[in-house]
């Protein structure tokens, strides 16, 4: 059964961190249903800050294939732990679109480490892009989400909450189930203003730089972030209205609109584990 995907003609999204992996591919997948897209980021073709890191993709590399697709793509240089440098922005945003619909927390600083083991400038590095980039990027566009004629969406790259503590690497767990608080309680603040505030995590390890360099697993064990960017086009096919303060799982959100073989997503014939929502919650079981 082929995924029913949204028009998202006349629209408009914010993303963070689209220069490469599940940003990217969510950025793509709205361009490519007719939404203009906001390419944010720290590598910028105008700075030398990829090359310095050995980073590949830009921000404007990204916006330049979303404009593929027909539609408007607007490349900003964004710091998610500095005020000023998500405010600017956001308004840069509204004021070229008019209108923002679907702002999507996508950024993350990632480092599996136990608490002994992490030091305390990278614990600090965690808490700063994850939980108070969400947070500076959600306060920066919640006034004009509530003021958006159409649906509205304010979205987060995080789990679900459904543990009290991480079997390991408790720094990271803390700052993408912060991501996934604020997010989800926003849903609340945001009651009666049509604004679907909800967040999306993977089953398994999706097939990123981050992945590859931490070493998670092999290529059976990996998706593409296809299916994390069908599975954003599955929640924005829906009504923010009535679908609001979710925390869902790709598959399990996908199975719901009818996908039964998520072997497309696969990278090799291997059967992926799941992986990535074990890392939250070790007792995570598909549901047969």
């Amino acid at each position: 059964m082929s995924l029913e995907k949204p028009d998202l003609s006349g629209q408009t999204a914010f993303i963070t961190g689209t220069t490469r992996g599940i940003g990217k591919a969510i950025a793509l997948a709205l361009a490519e249903r007719g939404c203009n897209v906001v390419s944010t980021g720290k590598t910028s073709e105008d700075d030398d800050y990829g090359e310095d890191e050995g980073l590949e993709g830009t921000i404007e590399q990204t916006a330049r294939e979303c404009e593929e697709f027909g539609v408007e793509a607007l490349p900003i240089e964004l710091n998610v732990r500095e005020e000023a440098s998500v405010e600017n922005p956001a308004e840069k945003a509204i004021d070229r679109f008019g209108e923002v619909t679907v702002v999507i927390n996508n950024a993350s600083a990632i480092q599996l480490a136990n608490v002994e083991d992490l030091p305390a400038d990278r614990f600090d590095l965690l808490t700063e892009v994850n939980v108070r980039g969400t947070y500076l990027v959600a306060r920066a566009f919640v006034d004009h989400l509530k003021q958006v004629d159409e649906d509205a969406w304010l979205l987060a790259n995080a789990p679900p909450v459904t543990v009290d503590r991480a079997p390991g690497e408790a720094p990271y767990a803390w700052s993408k189930l912060g991501m996934s608080f604020l997010t989800l309680s926003l849903a609340t603040e945001l009651s009666g203003h049509d604004v679907g505030c909800n967040a999306f995590w993977p089953v398994t390890a999706i097939d990123t730089r981050a992945t590859r360099y931490f070493g998670l697993g092999t290529e059976d064990d990996w998706r593409s972030p296809e299916i994390v960017s069908d599975t954003v086009l599955e929640i924005l096919r829906r009504d923010p209205a009535e679908y609001t303060g979710n925390a869902v799982y790709d598959e399990e959100l996908l199975g719901e609109a009818g996908v039964e073989d998520f072997s497309r997503y696969n990278l090799t014939a291997g059967d992926p584990a799941p992986m990535s929502a074990q890392l939250f919650d070790p007792e995570y079981e598909r549901s047969e």
